[in-house]
């Protein structure tokens, strides 16, 4: 399902989905889990971890833009300069899923 309007409304992300469902996400929650390299790790072809080793908590930070990827996902830009996690909009709804 995809949104049909994104916006901010204060320090979270609004998307009102396709069934005319609303989403709710706070900056702080995205930031922690956003699916970058950079912020949860990745491993090379013999196990090896690289990154993911960061803050896992990001208080006062914020959403300053967005950029929609394709018609698949939304890559926010953080204002601590992290702008490299690409959400799916799968993975908003078990982000949402998780964390109600």
């Amino acid at each position: 399902m995809k949104p049909k309007n994104i916006q901010l409304i204060g320090t979270e992300l609004a998307i009102i989905w396709e069934d005319e469902s609303e989403s709710y996400f706070p900056a702080e929650l995205l930031r922690k889990h956003s699916p970058s390299a950079q912020n949860i790790g990745e491993k090379d072809i013999l196990g090896n971890q690289y990154g993911g080793d960061g803050p896992k908590d990001f208080p006062g930070v914020t959403i300053q833009s967005w950029d929609l990827v394709g018609n698949y996902a939304i890559r926010p830009c953080f204002s601590d300069g992290h702008n490299t996690g690409l959400f799916s909009w799968n993975y908003l709804r078990e982000l949402e899923k998780k964390n109600s």
